[in-house]
């Protein structure tokens, strides 16, 4: 039995990779969990972000999206994935696939197949979906909630990085899929048909670049992006009116070791028209000026994140931290454009085997309108994960 599940690993790794895992230095890996969550919300967020707390989805409106306390049980989170690594002229290959079921956009709160990583590293160059170099993954603290805080810059993108060095210092820089956040504001009042023409015009890749120093009290991260900012306007003469912005933004985020397995993670970021890098809120381009004499202008978006996990024993840890985005928002966009974010949460988490967690999660979340509108959220979240490795 054993030998035959080998067997058959081994065949799907020639499928996934292109080539057979026979030498002991190779590797290929099965690996993903099983989630489920039990959410009680106290209050109320828009329902197709039920599974998770997003500030800028909360209610301002007590009526807007229902009556208060609902009660979910949700997969989404749940994760497949498959990695190897092998020799390749000299250098090693590696090779990542990974999906879970947190369906977004267009497939927002549906549990559905969403891509999170497929790209492969040789040598000095990776090509494919994963994090962004803008961003520093282990700026994320140790919560159960999906979105988890705001303030952090979170984002998964097509890419391809060149590395220039790697291990106590780390140096990288990208072209990443460009992507716009345009929000018409108030020119919808000039024209509701010529607001909804406005779109992105993307000619040119986002530029990104990240240095990370490591050391034995724990890592410094710096990130920086430069990106074009364009809009065009379909379906009139020379797609008139249009126009190109040039945004950028800069992140700082560390890790601080505080003793045995504890640390502190925190980051702070800010730029202009780098709203779709962060974790949730904001917008890149909105209309500015007035009505009588509109102009295009990137928003300022700045945010922070601070939390410190705590291992209380072997088998208990706890996170606890705040959050928050705020917005400069231009003249004309609208009241009840997003302003001001916020998000906190503590939990504790029981991990009895390395393979099963259970643990329970309080967060709070708020959200403040252009017009200073506000509403917050309490809910409570239960967790049962069970993880498989074929390494096991």
């Amino acid at each position: 039995m054993e030998r035959a599940l080998r067997t058959g690993m081994c065949a799907f790794a020639t499928l996934i990779c292109g080539t057979s895992i026979q030498a002991a230095e190779k590797k290929f890996e099965v690996y993903g969990f099983a989630q489920v969550d039990y959410i009680q919300d106290f209050k109320r967020s828009n329902p197709n972000w039920e599974d998770t707390l997003r500030p800028s989805r909360i209610a301002t409106d007590d009526e807007e999206y229902g009556s208060d306390g609902q009660a979910t049980l949700s997969v989404r989170q749940s994760r497949f994935g498959v990695q190897g690594n092998l020799p390749a002229g000299g250098k090693d290959l590696e090779t990542k696939f990974e999906i879970d079921m947190f369906g977004v956009g267009p497939d927002e709160g549906q549990t559905t197949l969403r891509l999170r990583h497929a790209y492969g590293k040789w040598g000095n160059w990776l090509g494919g979906q994963t994090h962004s170099l803008y961003m520093d993954i282990d700026a994320f603290p140790n919560t159960i909630d999906y979105w988890g805080p705001n303030g952090i810059v979170f984002l998964r993108t097509p890419q391809i990085r060149y590395i220039f060095s790697e291990g106590s210092n780390f140096f990288a820089v990208a072209l990443e899929k460009p992507s716009n956040d345009i929000d018409p504001g108030e020119l919808r009042q000039l024209s509701p048909q010529f607001a909804d023409a406005v779109q992105g015009d993307e000619k040119f890749p986002d530029i990104t670049a990240r240095y990370r120093m490591n050391r034995d009290w724990g890592h410094f991260h710096i990130g920086g992006i430069v990106r074009s900012i364009g809009f065009d306007t379909a379906g009139t003469k020379d797609n008139e009116p249009k126009d190109s912005i040039t945004g950028y933004g800069l992140s700082l985020a560390t890790n601080i070791k505080t003793g045995g397995r504890n640390y502190i993670a925190a980051s702070t970021n800010y730029g202009k028209g780098v709203a779709s890098y962060q974790n949730d809120g904001g917008t890149d381009l909105a209309p500015g000026g007035t009505l009588a004499d509109p102009r295009a202008e990137l928003v300022p978006l700045w945010g922070l994140s601070a939390y410190y996990n705590h291992f209380w024993n072997e088998k208990y840890s706890s996170a606890i931290g705040y959050a928050r985005v705020q917005v400069d928002n231009t003249t004309l966009q609208a009241d009840d454009a997003f302003h001001i974010g916020e998000y906190a949460s503590i939990n504790l988490l029981h991990t009895p085997y390395e393979r099963v967690m259970i643990g329970g999660e309080v967060l709070w979340g708020s959200k403040t309108e252009n017009d200073d509108s506000y509403g917050d959220d309490i809910r409570t979240q239960i967790s049962f994960k069970y993880s498989f490795s074929s390494l096991d």
